[in-house]
């Protein structure tokens, strides 16, 4: 039985699979630019290549007919190599046109069958040179590798595929073939152009064949290859979330932030409200701006005990009610006002703020008055 380990089970993560591509590892068919490159330069021949083959013949015949050329003694010196020029120059811009549409659709063709298959990728470090390929030990050992035995073997299948399909393509055409001396030559070469050309479109569209199921094999080939085992996919985690430790970590020191932030506000709070030890909840009331107390820090158990030793360093009076501590805990969040209140609760909370004052100095009708006066 396989170890759960070493058993590739889990598909790649996008992670994994971006990490590959960056290194060249893509799924890729090595011959399908060269199949439809191919394909691309037969229906290009059989269109475009008799209009360009006259244009040639019918050129160099007249070229070569050129008086110029023939009885080059009768001009002056250095005529003739300046006729020969004018005449390159003339030729070049003549087929320049039809073979440069010619060669630029190819090249594009094989441009965008690459790309349709791997997207656009740049790799620098492919172009440096890599001494470790010129290792003749690393060398022969690529040559009678499993992966080199299989593409010689692939080889051979495309071979007798291709001579296959080249039989049958040409098959018909025999006895036309063995008969056609007994025509024009004009008319034989055509013949066996044509033919050629029909052979070598039904082989090219058995290379695109192949070289499509190449395709898919090399995808489905690279989602295998790139499956995880548990142990990469639980390290792919660690790596990507962190070291636990470091998490924990983490964690704990967020806890203790929130922690701070929950009993900070207790050193503006004007009381605090306990149960007496369980809980601890700190309220601030401006007669100014506010219709009812607003709760500023609480907390509970070690919560608590913090908001119970700051209001102690601040001078903020504690009382103990343990049935308003409760409510004001379990009821109201931090930043709220104290709304959501019994009658039995608000009059208890107005004894809290009574004691609060009178403990602290202030009374309620002096801070009415205020606020009356700065109305």
């Amino acid at each position: 039985m396989a170890e759960e380990n070493g058993d590739k089970k889990h598909d790649a993560t996008p992670k994994r699979l971006q990490e590959a591509r960056e290194k060249g590892q893509v799924a890729k068919s090595q011959d399908l630019a060269a199949a439809i490159v191919l394909l691309l330069a037969v229906i290009l021949l059989m269109t475009l290549g008799k209009q360009i083959a006259t244009d040639l013949f019918e050129y160099a015949q007249s070229m070569f007919l050129d008086p110029t050329l023939i009885i080059a003694e009768n001009h002056e010196p250095g005529a003739f190599q300046q006729t020969v020029l004018a005449l390159f120059y003339e030729t070049v811009i003549r087929f320049m046109k039809p073979l440069s549409v010619f060669f630029l659709l190819l090249l594009a063709t094989a441009v965008l069958a690459n790309f349709a298959q791997i997207g656009f990728l740049w790799l620098p470090d492919k172009i440096a040179i890599d001494f470790t390929h010129l290792d003749p030990i690393k060398g022969l050992r690529r040559i009678f590798s499993m992966q080199s035995v299989v593409r010689l073997l692939m080889g051979i299948v495309k071979i007798v595929i291709c001579a296959a399909v080249a039989w049958f393509a040409v098959e018909n055409s025999i006895g036309e073939i063995l008969h056609s001396s007994e025509n024009e030559t004009n008319q034989i070469a055509a013949f066996l152009i044509w033919t050629l050309l029909m052979v070598a479109l039904k082989v090219a569209v058995a290379l695109v064949i192949i070289a499509l199921l190449d395709l898919m094999y090399q995808r489905w080939k690279h989602i295998q290859d790139m499956k995880m085992t548990d142990q990469e996919l639980r390290d792919e985690y660690k790596n990507y979330e962190g070291d636990p430790q470091v998490r924990s970590k983490r964690r704990q020191l967020q806890q203790e932030m929130a922690k701070k932030q929950r009993v900070q506000g207790t050193q503006d709070a004007d009381v605090v409200v306990t149960n007496p030890t369980h809980f601890a909840v700190a309220l601030k009331f401006d007669a100014q701006t506010m219709d009812v107390p607003m709760v500023v820090a609480k907390g509970a158990d070690y919560l608590a005990f913090q908001i119970r030793k700051m209001a102690g360093e601040h001078g903020i009076p504690v009382i103990e009610r343990k049935a308003l501590a409760r409510v004001l805990f379990e009821k109201v969040e931090i930043g709220q006002y104290v709304h959501v209140m019994s009658p039995e609760h608000i009059q208890m909370l107005a004894e809290v703020m009574a004691e609060a004052y009178r403990l602290t100095g202030r009374y309620p009708e002096e801070v009415r008055q205020q606020s009356r006066r700065t109305g």
